[in-house]
């Protein structure tokens, strides 16, 4: 293939009366080579195709079928054209279609790519923007499910990690977020979560409803379709997924969060931006001069449960501390429950009865907060398991008793049994012999 300027040079030549040897001579090139170029049946930049295109013979069929349905999957045509006789794989069809531009544009499907756009005015304290994002290669057991909260005029962020995504954990997230901020904007801004929006429509779930009163806020949820409305927060995903979750080392959810949190309030907060005037500025000065709206007293009091398995030493784990149960549940399966503001601990069994209650300790002080009754009950449970009694001589010679040596004879039968000889009976066979 000639490049563009030895395209120009093998023409200009061939104007000057050189032979097409000599210019293959010249340029490096084949003469074949050099003659189609002359003659316009190759094109710089056009590397020549050394077999027919595959897809040739079935254009004008998935053209037309492009035209029925412009939403068609690639895979039920890659098996229609299968049949028709198509020998290629399934990624070489679609790079070859979408090489081809055979499928027809949607706008209502490209998103905003290609439309105009406009920036959206987002005064000081009017809005904050949420969303989840949720990452299973986690270096600590389980699934990350971080919440983030965005101011779009600075874009200051601040997350939360919480152990699911149901409603009771997005409360409590939503309130750890704003307590880190320091305040609330007007309006919510989310995508259509069910935890949120009543799936199907715009209005806001019963259920939440009282949140967003206990708060002062409004919840404005984006049109359907068009979660790019919460673009601040979305860039805020994008950013702590790649700055700060992708080198995490921390090996539990609360140094997690411990980590970002000091990660946000520093390169997070030191990013560059513009103000209004278009002067240089940073996050951390946008956001002091956001006016936040204050914070009730004490969070909703929402409801939070989770399961947990009860361990050999009679205790359950939850934000990092170890709480206490009665001996004897080792193993079974119990529900904390903790009201969102209040310092309790419940822990119920599977049948609902509670079965303790604890004073929350500091989340993640690795604390072991045992119950003095449980401490008794579980070290009176331990020290009746000890005995005195002599410990098995496990190096002693026990050979199989006349029961066992009878009930392998009896297994093996005629099989496997030595035969007996009677000396007496050799040597009168010897005797008779001589």
């Amino acid at each position: 293939m000639l490049t563009q300027g030895e395209d120009v040079e093998a023409h200009a030549l061939n104007e000057r009366g050189w032979t097409i040897s000599a210019i293959a001579r010249h340029l490096g090139r084949d003469r074949k080579t050099i003659r189609a170029y002359l003659d316009g049946s190759r094109v710089p930049g056009q590397r020549a195709r050394s077999a027919p295109d595959p897809l040739e013979p079935y254009r004008n069929y998935l053209t037309l079928r492009f035209a029925d349905d412009p939403h068609v999957w690639a895979s039920a045509l890659h098996d229609e054209v299968r049949r028709l006789g198509y020998q290629s794989s399934y990624p070489t069809f679609t790079r070859q279609i979408r090489l081809a531009g055979l499928r027809p544009h949607c706008e209502a499907c490209h998103g905003v790519m290609g439309r105009d756009t406009v920036e959206i005015l987002h005064p000081p304290g009017d809005e904050i923007q949420w969303d989840w994002f949720e990452r299973r290669r986690a270096p600590f057991p389980g699934t990350a499910y971080v919440l983030l909260g965005t101011l779009p005029h600075s874009g200051r962020i601040r997350g939360t990690l919480s152990e699911s995504m149901d409603q009771a954990h997005l409360i409590a997230g939503i309130d750890r977020v704003l307590r880190k901020l320091g305040g609330t904007a007007r309006a919510w801004r989310t995508d259509r979560l069910a935890t949120v929006i009543t799936p199907g429509t715009s209005d806001v779930q019963p259920s939440f409803a009282p949140v967003a009163k206990h708060y002062g806020a409004v919840v404005e949820p984006c049109p359907p379709r068009r979660g790019n409305r919460k673009g601040s927060v979305e860039s805020s995903v994008r950013f702590c997924s790649g700055r700060w979750f992708r080198t995490l080392a921390e090996t539990d959810p609360i140094s997690a969060e411990r980590s970002l949190d000091q990660f946000l309030a520093t390169i997070g907060d030191d990013r560059p931006r513009r103000d209004s005037t278009g002067a240089r500025t940073t996050v951390r000065e946008l956001a002091e001069a956001e006016s936040l709206a204050a914070l009730p007293a004490a969070p909703y009091p929402a409801i939070i449960e989770v399961t947990r398995i009860v361990q050999a030493n009679a205790t359950v784990n939850y934000r990092g501390n170890r709480y206490s149960l009665p001996p004897g549940l080792s193993g079974s399966e119990v529900t904390l429950r903790n009201r969102l503001g209040s310092h309790g601990l419940e822990i119920v069994a599977a049948s609902g009865a509670k079965i303790a209650e604890h004073r929350l300790a500091h989340d993640g002080s690795g604390m072991v907060i045992r119950d003095p009754g449980h401490a008794a009950a579980l070290e009176k449970t331990v020290l009746a398991a000890f005995s005195i009694k002599r410990p098995c001589d496990k190096k002693a010679n026990v050979a199989p008793s006349n029961a066992s040596l009878d009930e392998a004879a009896r297994l093996l039968g005629d099989v496997g049994q030595t035969p007996t000889v009677d000396l007496h009976r050799w040597a009168e066979l010897v005797e008779a012999t001589r």
